[in-house]
């Protein structure tokens, strides 16, 4: 069930991390000050993402995805809260061609909300607590909750808007297994790698990477994004999420992938 092989999307962040020449453009991304110079002011910043298809004809589903970031950072602090959400729906005919009968069924519906503060230590340096909560009706685990402290460092952050940092330090867990429905606790280690680099003056690549590895399960989490301005606040985002458990139940799947080409919002 832990075969190295099933966490092989992890290598998505080692070829966003490859090699490139692109010349050095304006960040499209709002990125963690971590300033400080004297006299730097607080500020808020945020984005909120929203994807949305519907069919009608002879098939009729409705899928969504939103997300929404919210940030508060000053000279010692940065403090962020996060909520995302997936549902899908369609009809099936569960009848017969002389009695039709359409239901509609639940095919995707997935919640997750997050919260964080960090406080700096020095120009790159933090220390960092979070919280994290997921429901997933169609998951290995009902819903999963964990709690973390970790040390983070920023590794690059230039004024062409490339961005990196890596976060690491030990946490608990409590999941609750969505079939035999025992909850499971325990100790992990948590990782994390946020990475950003802009590629025109108006395109940026992005890429999150979440682990949190346990006895009893390593969960993991890659989001890449490819996100394009279009104005001063809005953009298009193509993103490619793919969500991983090492422990699941006879007859379900280790990862879970997911495409969306979302509407941006940027509030900062």
């Amino acid at each position: 069930m832990r075969s190295a092989r099933r966490l092989r999307f992890l290598i998505l962040p080692a070829l966003v991390l490859a090699p490139a020449s692109f010349a050095q453009t304006s960040s499209t991304v709002a990125i963690p000050n971590f300033n400080f110079e004297p006299g730097n002011t607080a500020r808020w910043t945020g984005t909120g993402e929203l994807g949305f298809a519907a069919a009608r004809g002879n098939s009729t589903s409705e899928n969504a995805n939103a997300k929404l970031r919210v940030a508060y950072e000053d000279r010692d602090w940065r403090h962020e809260f996060n909520l995302t959400g997936l549902r899908a729906s369609s009809e099936v005919n569960i009848g017969t061609d002389e009695e039709p009968e359409r239901v509609r069924e639940t095919t995707a519906n997935r919640y997750q909300v997050g919260a964080s503060s960090a406080i700096k230590y020095n120009e790159v340096s933090y220390w960092k607590s979070s919280l994290r909560h997921e429901h997933d009706d169609f998951a290995a685990y009902r819903w999963q909750s964990t709690f973390a402290v970790a040390y983070g460092r920023v590794l690059m952050r230039d004024d062409a808007g490339r961005f990196l940092a890596l976060e690491a330090g030990p946490g608990y867990r409590r999941a609750r297994d969505v079939e035999e429905e025992e909850t499971e606790n325990g100790p992990i280690a948590r990782g994390y790698v946020d990475f950003r680099y802009p590629l025109t003056d108006n395109t940026s690549l992005i890429n999150t990477l979440l682990v949190e590895s346990g006895q009893d399960n390593t969960f993991a989490q890659n989001d890449l994004g490819l996100q394009v301005t279009m104005t001063e606040r809005m953009a298009l985002k193509a993103g490619f999420q793919a969500r991983h458990n090492t422990d699941v139940q006879d007859g379900r799947e280790n990862t879970d992938r997911l495409t969306t080409v979302n509407l941006v919002y940027d509030f900062e």
